[in-house]
Formats: C-alpha cells, sequence, structure tokens
C-alpha cells in the first residue's frame, strides 16, 4: 500500500476502492475485494482521527455511575453548578431503560447500585419522585430489596448526606497504611486501582462524615422505618464468616482507637495521597480515585485553593465528554497510549508505509510518554529499572505491562528517523516487562505476584475485582511481543507458552481479563502462540479454531455478551461485533485459516457493516474493567480491530516473519 505525505490513504486494490464503493456490493462477490475496499476506507478513516500531537483517544463509555458520583462530589464539596448539573442529568436520563432501570452495559439487566446512584443523581437535577420515569426506577428499586441491597460504595456515598448509617457500613481502618508489605491486607495486596481507592476511603471513613441531605430518600427503602433490616450472617466455618467478625473487631476498634495513632496513620494516608497525585493533577489517570482522593484531603483540611485540590479538580473536568445534545459524559478513565498503539499497528497492518508521516508522528508521542521513574510496582520488584507505559496521559506510578507489550510491538512497525533512540526505548520496555513476571510464569496487567486471596474477601470490597493476578490476555501480548524480540526461547518466553498452554479451556478457548471475554482471550493467545514458533497444526491451536468456528454467528460475524462472566451460557455467545469478530479473525488467520469458510464469512462481514465514513458502528460493550462488575464500551476498538484484521487477511502477517528471521 502506498500514501500521500498529507496522511491520507494512497491506493490499495482496484480504483473502485478509492471511488468509495459501498462494501455492500463487495461482500456480494469477491471477498478478497471487499476486504481490500473496507481496508482502505478503514485506514483513511483511522487516519482522520489521529490528533496533531500524534496520538489518537476514542471515548471510554462506562455507566452513570461515573456521572452520579461526579455530582455527588461536587455537592459535597459545595461546588455543584446549575449547567454541569443539568448537562449531566440530561445524559443519565438518557440512559435510563424502559422498565425505569440503569444497567451497567448496552443490552445489560438492571443493575440496582446503578439505579439507585442515577436516582439520587436525578433527585439533584430536579427531577421528582411523582415523575412516571421516577416513580418506575424507584418501585424497581424497592423490588430488589432497596438501598439496603446495594453494593457497599453506593452506600457510602449516602452516609455522605445521612441517607445511610455509617454504623451499618464495612470498617477499613486508615492504620492499614502502616501495615508491612509482608502482612496480610497491606495496602499492596490491593491492585493498584483497589490501593488508590481504599487509602483515600479510609479517611473518609475514619472522618465518617454528614453533609445536610437535600431531600430524603425514603422510596428507595422498602421499610422507612427500617432501612437497613440486616442479612443473615454466613457460616461459621467459612471464608465469608470469618471476614464478617473480621469485620465486627473492626468496628470495635474504632471505638478505642489510640487517638495519637489514628491521627499518624490520617497523616502518613494523606501523605501517600499526595505523593501520587500526577502531574496532570490526577491520580493514576483514573476518575474514582481522584473523586476519593479530592474528597480525603478536603476532610483533612485542604481548601480548595490549595494547588493538589485545585489540580485534582482541574483534572475531573478533562474526563468529561460533552455531546452535541449538550449532555455531560464522564469517562472513568482516558485510554489514549492504548489506542494510539492498537491504531498503530493496524495502520501498519493495512499496509500503510512504515515511515509514514502519520506512524513516525505516532511513535514520537509513544516514545514521550515513555515511564522512566520508579512507582509501586517497585515493592516487590525493588531492584528491576524503570522502563514501559502506562494506559493513559499521566500515569507515571502506574505503567501497565499490556500496554508496554504492545507498544512495542507498535514501535518494531515504524521506521523512525531516530532508531537509536526507538531501539533503546524497546529495549527498556522489554527488559522490565521480563522483570515483571510473576512466579507462575504469566504476567498481570500492573504489578508482579499480586495475588493474595484475602483482599477480595473483605466486606468492604464488594465490588469487582481487588488483586491483579495474572491473566492469558496479557500474557499473550507479552508472549508475542517477546517473539518479535527474538526471545522466542528465552527461559520466561518458554514460561509463559506452557502456562497459557495449561490456561486453555477444555472446550477450547482462554478466558479474556480485559475484554470480552472468551472471545478477546482466544484472539489474543492464538497469534501469540504462533507468534512464537507453534505450529498451526499444535493441538491447542486447533481445539481454539474449532471453538471459535462453533460459536461463528449466523450473519457471519461473533459476538459475546458480558453475562459470560458470571453465566456459562453466555459463553461465546451475543451480538456480532466489528471488534469481536476481528479479535476471532485474528486468531484463525494466525491459525493458517485464511482459506476458511469462517474467515471468509467473518471478512464479508465486517465489509458488509462498514458505514460510509469507513467506520463501524458498535453499542455493545466488548472491554472490561472488571469481570462482570464493570465493564468498558472503548470507542476505538470499533475501529483499530477490523482494521487490523482486514489488513492481516489482505496482507498476511508481514512482522511476524521478519522478526523471526532477523532474530533479534
Amino acid at each position: 500500500m502506498t500514501a500521500t505525505t498529507d496522511g491520507s490513504a494512497g491506493s490499495l486494490g482496484s480504483d473502485a476502492a478509492s471511488a468509495g464503493v459501498p462494501a455492500t456490493t463487495a461482500a456480494a462477490g469477491d471477498v478478497r475485494a471487499a476486504a481490500e475496499r473496507a481496508t482502505l476506507r478503514g485506514v483513511e478513516h483511522l487516519l482522520s482521527r489521529q490528533d496533531a500531537d500524534g496520538w489518537w483517544k476514542g471515548d471510554l463509555e462506562t455507566n452513570v455511575t461515573m456521572d452520579a458520583e461526579d455530582l455527588l462530589l461536587r455537592q459535597f464539596l459545595g461546588i455543584r453548578d446549575a449547567h454541569t448539573t443539568e448537562a449531566a442529568a440530561l445524559f443519565i436520563r438518557g440512559e435510563q431503560r424502559a422498565d425505569g432501570t440503569w444497567a451497567t452495559f448496552h443490552g445489560g439487566p438492571g443493575d440496582l447500585s446503578a439505579t439507585v446512584e442515577a436516582y439520587v443523581a436525578l433527585r439533584l437535577g430536579g427531577d421528582s419522585p411523582e415523575d412516571e420515569h421516577m416513580a418506575r426506577a424507584a418501585e424497581w428499586v424497592r423490588e430488589q430489596g432497596g438501598i439496603a441491597a446495594s453494593r457497599v460504595f453506593t452506600r457510602i456515598w449516602l452516609a455522605l448526606f445521612g441517607w445511610w448509617k455509617w454504623d451499618d457500613l464495612p470498617e477499613m481502618p486508615p492504620e492499614v497504611i502502616f501495615f508491612p508489605k509482608w502482612l496480610p491486607l497491606n495496602v499492596y495486596d490491593f491492585g493498584c486501582w483497589a490501593r488508590q481507592t481504599i487509602v483515600p476511603l479510609t479517611v473518609v471513613g475514619a472522618v465518617r462524615p454528614v453533609r445536610p441531605a437535600p431531600f430524603r430518600l425514603d422510596e428507595l427503602h422498602t421499610d422507612p422505618a427500617h432501612p437497613n433490616p440486616g442479612k443473615a450472617p454466613s457460616a461459621v466455618i467459612s471464608w465469608d464468616g470469618a471476614f464478617e467478625r473480621l469485620d465486627k473487631v473492626l468496628h470495635a476498634y474504632r471505638k478505642v482507637a489510640p487517638r495519637k495513632l489514628r491521627r499518624a496513620a490520617m497523616r502518613a494516608a494523606s501523605r501517600w495521597i499526595v505523593e501520587r497525585q500526577e502531574n496532570d493533577g490526577c491520580w493514576g489517570g483514573i476518575q474514582p480515585p481522584a473523586v476519593y482522593s479530592l474528597m480525603a484531603l478536603h476532610l483533612l483540611g485542604y481548601d480548595l485553593e490549595h494547588p493538589v485540590m485545585r489540580e485534582g479538580l482541574a483534572s475531573l473536568d478533562r474526563f468529561a465528554v460533552w455531546r452535541e445534545d449538550g449532555a455531560r459524559m464522564i469517562e472513568a478513565c482516558q485510554s489514549p497510549v492504548w489506542d494510539t498503539c492498537l491504531a498503530t499497528i493496524a495502520l501498519a497492518d493495512a499496509g500503510l508505509e512504515a515511515d509514514h508521516p502519520a506512524l513516525v508522528k505516532a511513535a514520537d508521542w509513544m516514545l514521550a510518554e515513555e515511564v522512566t521513574r520508579p512507582g509501586d510496582w517497585q515493592v516487590r520488584r525493588p531492584s528491576l529499572a524503570p522502563g514501559g507505559w502506562a494506559f493513559e496521559f499521566h500515569n507515571d506510578n502506574y505503567p501497565d505491562i499490556d500496554d508496554t507489550a504492545e507498544v512495542i510491538l507498535a514501535l518494531r512497525r515504524v521506521n523512525h528517523p531516530e532508531a537509536a533512540k526507538l531501539e533503546n526505548a524497546v529495549t527498556r520496555g522489554a527488559r522490565w516487562t521480563l522483570g515483571m513476571q510473576s512466579k507462575n510464569g504469566a504476567w498481570a496487567a500492573f504489578d508482579a505476584d499480586n495475588t493474595s486471596p484475602f483482599p477480595n474477601r473483605l466486606p468492604f470490597c464488594d465490588f469487582g475485582e481487588v488483586i491483579d493476578p495474572p491473566s492469558a490476555d496479557v500474557t499473550a501480548h507479552v508472549v508475542e511481543m517477546l517473539a518479535y524480540e527474538g526471545k522466542t526461547h528465552h527461559p520466561a518466553t518458554r514460561r509463559g507458552i506452557e502456562w497459557l498452554l495449561a490456561e486453555q479451556e477444555t472446550f477450547g478457548a482462554w478466558f479474556g481479563r480485559w475484554g470480552t471475554n472468551y472471545v478477546y482471550g482466544t484472539g489474543s493467545v492464538v497469534p501469540a502462540l504462533t507468534a512464537a514458533g507453534l505450529p498451526t497444526t499444535h493441538p491447542a491451536v486447533r481445539r481454539a479454531v474449532t471453538w471459535l468456528r462453533s460459536v461463528q454467528n449466523d450473519d457471519g460475524g461473533w459476538g459475546e455478551d458480558q453475562r459470560s462472566y458470571s453465566d456459562d451460557k453466555w459463553i461465546g455467545q451475543g451480538d456480532s461485533t466489528p471488534s469481536q469478530t476481528a479479535w476471532a479473525l485474528m486468531a484463525l488467520l494466525a491459525a493458517g485459516e485464511r482459506e476458511s469458510e469462517a474467515v471468509e464469512r467473518g471478512v464479508t462481514y465486517l465489509a458488509r457493516t462498514q458505514l460510509e465514513d469507513g467506520s463501524w458502528d458498535e453499542p455493545h460493550f466488548t472491554g472490561t474493567g472488571f469481570p462482570w462488575d464493570f465493564s468498558i464500551n472503548y470507542h476505538l476498538y470499533r475501529q483499530v480491530f477490523p482494521v487490523t484484521a482486514l489488513g492481516r487477511y489482505v496482507h498476511g502477517e508481514p512482522l511476524a516473519g521478519r522478526a523471526l528471521q532477523a532474530g533479534r
């Protein structure tokens, strides 16, 4: 493929492609011609979305709890304004389902906690309990057990305004900040996203603030006179029972905690929080830790004009996505590094020249984002030198292994004018990644050996994963990167391959931790195994191919619902989506299935569903924050992965062969 210097794609295939012949026409005839046309149009669209500084970023859509909690924070701090409130309420109303509930992903079931938080936010926005849409929501909440049945984090937000009693919440004392690193339940036993949230919440829970409530919420209780009916205790001889008794001990400790010790713990927590504030004012590039950190610091005496608070509040505004209708959606996180490396891979695999200005500019930006300072990951790897990349614009404390592997794969696809600069960054990143291997031979997202069984058992932690164990998708990306770096026979790579082979499900797929779900895991692992030298005839590869064929939809695409995390009958089942179809195709192409009917049907699906502007529509959530509990719709997934899959169908897998032959 050739390209012009103005950033647009050049010729690819027939003249009909550049003329914009609809993909539906091509799909009825020659599959390859349809793929070439769709690839060209996808490349042109992707190039048009690159920022002038070289990066890409799609919206990161989650659920309305982000928007509700943003309003509640502003109410708590006394800074809520009418314009922000109206815009947030407009978005929240637009997400309500016909049954009055709010879901946590497109097409999913109503979620109690999300519905409670959305309802409260709309009350702040002026909606009346008598309004039809509010009455439907309240009735459903009561049917599900009311506020008492919602998760702990929801009830913490309600306790801030006296809508719930602090005594009826699990206890997490700030003294945990003093726990040594070898003691169970020290803050580094939690995943990085959890520790950034829990440390400030220990301060909030110790202070137990209550702001005057602007209204009552009796309509959300099954019995307003007795809002917390309690729940039956767990079996005495069980982990849940043991941790329930521990929580009772912590509640008792609160009454006798030495004041000097508690004040010292609060000061230590304050220092810990401030030390981890990023240059852009946020914490870890994630909205929830920023919200709780601002709340905790304010309770510890930081006024709103303090530089830490001022910059932190300004960072929250950068999570807002303003829509054309005036609605305001809050992103839980932003993904520019991830989106940029995936876009670079997509464009290169679609045939864009390696020295194309868009790719060089993207590489420049990624090189500037390299993390070269220590972070929390050194707690378990104190002698390891820094290197690697984070997910967000600013997150030097928490580079992640998944981004690092994919950034290296992207940089290797670029013919950069400063070859030594690129080589040095890649070398540092690969060395850091090797050093972050866990004892079992696999890799997690942020930490090594973050596998304590205890944090998830705490009554306080009833929402999503709070530890960071190794996963098949991250390990696969690392193995693929190491193979391309000529380290196929490195002991670490071989251990990673062995772990992946052992993790394959009996039905042939791999679990997807950070993407939905078995389609994502399989789409990650198969290309890694073949890049690392496993033959396409290997039994593990053939089992994966058989499974992918068995779950292909009648329309030629693939889809998997978020409910596959909690209900086995959804494994590999769901409406076809562009991103999940691309993942399946990437696995099948790596397995040597290019001429198969399954691949041709999948390619035809992508060509047929492409929009006139070269993009794809994907309302479904195919990304994962916490399996089942927190789902993500990465708005760029619908673009980068189809372009990657179509490019590999048209051009093959050029990088793998070159890298392995070069023996890098």
